[in-house]
């Protein structure tokens, strides 16, 4: 680590000074006409850190909070170019403004001239609501991937000191955090900590997500223009219509061209993104956690930290995505065993549960290679419908005395199967045992409950009696029946979450108590996996996946719903981690009929699974699952560990999605037809991501009933298969076989020899 002090002056190699660990250092250059804190001049400090071919660059003044002053693709490490950059990229003063330039600092603050979001919002009392912080310590640590900066400040009048923390991953990914002490007697209400990182002017178009129950993470696009583009999640947990990602463009940025900025929040209750572009031009992305009022009043010498913001930069959305998926890759707790098939038991049986039909369920999940059974919702206390039973975890005695649960387990662990079981830990039905006797252990607003939400209210897990009986339920039933992997469900929004021992709002330690009783939960059951389900995909970000192994997309899979779900929510995450199932010839949820083939191979890129009654599907249809089932597992080690790429063809209506191996020597590829274009067949589909200097051997994918052999329709290599190179592949590309709305054909390619 190389340490700052505010009276120290460090140089790079070039300059001497520099330590062993650090490389290269701090570029130091003297602006006359930037002052401290104390009206003496200051020495400013260009840092640049670099990584992937990403890179941040920073001003590190004597006396004022850091300012980015570029974010993106890395300009070098020519000490002249970080030696002119403050100067060179300094605002024009040319508004009727304040008279010196307006400094826009990782934290905003309002005392430089600056009339946007400011970046700390709070207040003591009426006073202390305008902090200028002063650095006290910075510590910059350079290394040859990415590299780290600390930056702490204080503002002693108001009482208030600062750290500020941003670093470059190894992917290139940069993510930045705040954290907020109170120095003084009295206490400090704090209403927002954000974070800010600047695009540059020709960033002028924006992309997030939005959506809804089974319909999560739905593309929109719009224009950045002056103003606030503003995404604020109030849900108390991420949302089905998060934001997600917020991206900034190129105009017409896309999978492959534009170069594109993205933010995001890791944090799973309310949160805020935005694009903010004032009327000097300037334009920002931001975000933090959204603080409900009073929700957070810091003591004397209590802090709050904030939530990391993430950041990635690249060309193309797939590129922006990858860096993602490259951290979360990269993690120590990241899953590494081959991601089992999953049988879950949901859609077949709902709250019906019968230890003899689902002994059958799990003869029939075994005979086509499931590796998973799963146990939703129903198995536990009086829980015969959703109105009973939530927080009274122990195995139902109407339903499963005599043993009777001992035999399900143990049977499916007979035919070679793990075992999982939903649980629900932060909910609870009023008609429950739980309820009635600690009625003060539900959040809610003094003399009133929330408004209910599928017959439910919410557990205060932040009260110390409901949190250990949360912790002892889980891990006796977890201990006592051998559980492998629980499915950790989440159904309703925070309203009125307040807390019964504060009075206050409850969401932000809400949050808080449920990540620390993930953690409690799998420290105290090693080797257990856990699943992040929020009424499908409501709790989608980085935090949680920190304490799970995978998240559910969406209650919906419908498979044409599904590839857009799918799409999008890779726009975060790998595949690896969203678990993708084959549902029924009828989808529950939207009632489309659709084909096996195209169910299964929509499945196949993600955490593949089964959430149907096998039962009542046919003997031929149970042979052809068990076929993509098998292919499935050759094909998960190229899904799950290959980069994502996706394109979008005739005019948006042909869809490729496609995993390509890191050495770029195998690649699979899924076209889909979403809806019939103005011309049919499809032309020629070009396959990115290939080496161009390599030869490779192209086949059809997926088990042969995917495949079909009809000459009318299949193109003319498709039956014996052909070779080209990585750069016919990509530029000229391949006829494919017509395809009808909500059908699939898969592509494999590998190296030849």
């Amino acid at each position: 680590m190389c340490a700052l002090t505010s009276d120290q002056r460090l140089q790079g190699p070039h300059g001497g000074g520099a330590t062993k660990e650090c490389a290269y250092v701090v570029s130091t250059t003297v602006a006359e006409d930037v002052q401290g804190a104390d009206g003496a001049p200051a020495r400013p400090r260009v840092v640049r850190l670099a990584a992937a071919g990403a890179a941040v660059v920073l001003l590190l003044p004597d006396g004022a909070l850091p300012e980015v002053l570029h974010w993106g693709a890395d300009p070098g490490d020519r000490p002249e170019d970080l030696d002119h950059l403050e100067r060179a990229t300094r605002p024009v003063l040319a508004t009727n403004g304040v008279d010196q330039g307006v400094r826009v600092a990782l934290l905003p603050e309002a005392w430089t001239g600056w009339t946007g979001t400011p970046g700390l919002s709070g207040h003591r009392a009426g006073a202390s609501w305008s902090p200028r912080f002063v650095p006290s310590d910075v510590q910059v640590d350079v290394r040859e991937q990415g590299g780290s900066v600390r930056v702490d400040a204080h503002d002693d009048a108001a009482g208030l000191r600062l750290t500020l923390e941003l670093e470059m991953l190894a992917s290139g990914l940069l993510r930045a955090r705040g954290r907020v002490t109170n120095t003084a007697d009295e206490p400090y209400t704090l209403d927002a900590l954000r974070l800010a990182l600047p695009v540059p002017t020709h960033a002028d178009e924006l992309l997030d997500l939005a959506g809804r129950w089974a319909k999560e993470r739905v593309p929109q696009r719009a224009p950045f223009v002056v103003g606030s583009h503003v995404r604020e999640g109030r849900h108390g947990r991420t949302g089905a219509d998060a934001a997600t990602v917020l991206v900034a463009g190129e105009p017409g940025f896309g999978f492959a061209a534009g170069e594109t900025w993205g933010i995001h929040v890791a944090f799973s209750g309310n949160h805020v993104v935005a694009a903010e572009r004032t009327f000097d031009g300037r334009r920002l992305l931001l975000g933090g956690e959204l603080l409900l009022p009073g929700e957070v009043v810091l003591a004397p010498e209590e802090a709050y930290t904030g939530p990391w913001l993430y950041a990635s930069h690249a060309h193309g959305t797939d590129a922006l995505a990858a860096r993602f998926h490259e951290h979360l890759r990269a993690r120590p707790g990241h899953p590494r065993s081959p991601r089992p098939v999953v049988m879950n038991v949901w859609e077949a049986v709902y709250f019906d549960h019968d230890l003899d039909r689902l002994r059958e369920l799990a003869d029939l999940a075994a005979g086509v290679g499931v590796e998973r059974f799963v146990l939703d919702d129903g198995w536990f206390g009086g829980r015969r419908d959703d109105t009973a039973g939530l927080g009274d975890w122990v195995v139902s005695e109407e339903v499963w005395g005599d043993g009777r649960f001992a035999d399900l387990v143990r049977h499916v662990k007979g035919l070679g199967m793990e075992f999982g079981l939903w649980f629900e830990p932060e909910m609870v039905n009023l008609d429950s045992d739980l309820a009635r006797r600690h009625p003060e252990w539900l959040l809610q607003v003094a003399g009133r409950l929330p408004v209910e939400a599928r017959n439910q209210q919410v557990l205060d897990l932040s009260h110390p009696g409901a949190y250990e009986h949360v912790l002892a339920s889980i891990v006796r039933v977890v201990h006592e029946n051998g559980v492998d992997f629980v499915k950790w469900d989440h159904n309703r929004d925070l309203v009125d979450a307040g807390s019964t021992r504060t009075g206050r709002a409850g969401v932000h330690e809400q949050t808080l108590a449920a990540y620390r009783l993930l953690d409690d939960v799998r420290a105290r059951c090693p080797g257990l996996e856990v699943e992040s389900c929020s009424s499908g995909g409501a709790r989608v970000d980085l935090e949680i996946l920190e304490r799970t192994d995978r998240v559910w997309a969406s209650d919906c899979i419908d498979a044409h719903e599904r590839q857009q779900i799918q799409r999008w929510t890779a726009q975060l995450l790998p595949p690896e981690l969203v678990g993708s199932h084959v549902g029924a010839d009828r989808a529950h949820t939207t009632g489309r009929r659709l084909d096996l083939s195209f169910r299964a191979a929509t499945a196949l890129f993600g955490h593949f699974g089964i959430e149907w009654d096998l039962s009542e599907a046919s003997d031929d249809e149970r042979r052809e699952l068990a076929l993509w089932v098998d292919y499935y597992k050759r094909v998960r080690g190229l899904v799950h560990t290959g980069r994502v790429v996706r394109r979008s063809l005739e005019g948006g209506d042909l869809w490729l999605h496609g995993a390509v191996s890191p050495d770029r020597r195998e690649a699979l590829y899924g076209l889909t037809l979403r809806e019939r274009h103005v011309t049919w067949p499809a032309g020629r589909v070009r396959l990115p991501g290939l080496d161009p200097d390599a030869t490779y051997v192209v086949r059809p994918g997926g088990p042969p009933v995917l495949r079909g052999d009809d000459p009318r329709t299949t193109p003319a290599w498709w039956a014996h298969g052909t070779r080209l190179s990585g750069a016919v592949l990509g530029s000229v590309g391949l006829s494919v076989p017509a395809l009808d709305p909500d059908q699939a054909v898969l592509i494999h390619v590998e190296v030849e020899g």
